[in-house]
């Protein structure tokens, strides 16, 4: 039969192996290290794709490669980073240096995701203001200085949202809704939909009642007092917030960029760390295996099993040849009991289908 199926060989160097019992304990702390990796690695591809802006969306793929590569291309193509981890560090020493990795790039990004995310709530929240309907925006940016009686002692102006079909109603009994209410006060300042804010002036101590009466005719006097240096300062703030958001944003999506091409790279030298260790403690010393990573279609990939344990069956009597998986993701031959050592790599949170 035949199995459709990509594969290529895996490169895995020559580790230090060290004492079973070593390796017992970090085949346990190795598994551990996958998912914590995977884990923050996920973290930071879901964050840099809702964080992107709309122009750059398109631009994502691009933002997630390793060493210029895409992850399928790199995981085909890996090679073991001895600059980062030199093969003559103990397995141990090396597990040490990816958690000390990604624990920083989990710190760091802990920091800097909420920092970004209070930037953008913020600026959220101003902008709410700014738009809306009449009862809830601010009014700041629709007013003027001269709609308002300022600086008096016994006066004030008030704004007053009016349904649009109620306009009539109001310009006919507006002075009538309380005591010293100045006749002809009252001016259209702005249309929105289905609503119309008006200003009226009247004397201070009448303020409450005119109020209570507006409400009963379904008139909604706006909390607002006009002040100039609120009004830049609101002004300020939301400027202020945009320009600090822009700013931030650049380097954000860098270091994104960068540390998600880390976590990659660290969490496919764990599989490979796992995949070594795995096979130690499988089959023995000499560490001479034949490692490889396949991409099978999804529907050869009953097949496939079936295949590998005719191959590799005699390998280990106990293992499964089992055949009813569901779904499997990418694999990486060499986990689960089979008479081979088994590991995947699941990239299903870059696309929606699975990747390889």
């Amino acid at each position: 039969a035949v199995v459709s199926t990509q594969s290529t060989g895996f490169n895995l160097p020559n580790l230090k192996v060290g004492t079973l019992d070593a390796l017992m304990s970090m085949s346990d702390d190795l598994a551990k290290l996958d998912g914590y990796t995977e884990q923050v690695m996920v973290k930071l591809y879901n964050f840099l794709a809702h964080t992107l802006e709309e122009d750059d969306l398109q631009k994502l793929p691009d933002f997630t490669k390793v060493n210029n590569k895409d992850l399928k291309s790199y995981c085909y193509t890996f090679v073991w980073d001895v600059a980062k981890f030199p093969t003559k560090l103990s397995i141990k020493e090396i597990h040490d240096i990816i958690a000390k990795n990604m624990t920083k790039i989990e710190k760091d990004f802990k920091s800097k995701s909420t920092t970004f995310n209070n930037l953008k709530t913020n600026l959220i929240q101003h902008q709410k203001k700014e738009s809306g309907n009449l009862v809830t925006r601010n009014l700041a940016t629709i007013v003027k200085e001269e709609d308002f009686v300022n600086e008096s002692e016994y006066l004030v102006t008030v704004c007053v949202v009016v349904p649009k079909n109620s306009v009539k109603e109001w310009e006919n009994s507006y002075w009538k809704l309380a005591d010293f209410v100045v006749p002809q006060s009252s001016e259209m300042i702005y249309e929105e939909g289905d609503q119309l804010l008006y200003n009226v002036t009247m004397f201070r101590k009448t303020l409450d009642a005119f109020k209570t009466n507006a409400r009963e005719r379904k008139f909604i006097v706006r909390d607002f007092t006009f002040s100039k240096t609120i009004i830049e300062k609101q002004r300020t703030e939301a400027t202020n917030l945009e320009k600090a958001k822009n700013k931030a944003y650049p380097p954000l999506i860098k270091w994104l960029k960068g540390n998600f091409s880390e976590a990659f790279l660290n969490w496919t030298h764990v599989k490979a760390l796992r995949l070594f260790t795995e096979s130690v403690l499988r089959y023995g010393l000499p560490a001479t295996f034949m490692t490889a990573i396949l991409e099978p279609n999804k529907k050869s990939e009953k097949k496939l099993r079936e295949k590998l344990f005719a191959m590799y069956g005699t390998l280990d009597k106990n293992a499964s040849d089992s055949t009813d998986l569901g779904d499997i993701p990418a694999m990486f031959l060499t986990g689960d009991y089979y008479p081979y050592v088994y590991f995947d790599i699941n990239t299903a949170f870059v696309e929606n289908v699975r990747d390889f």
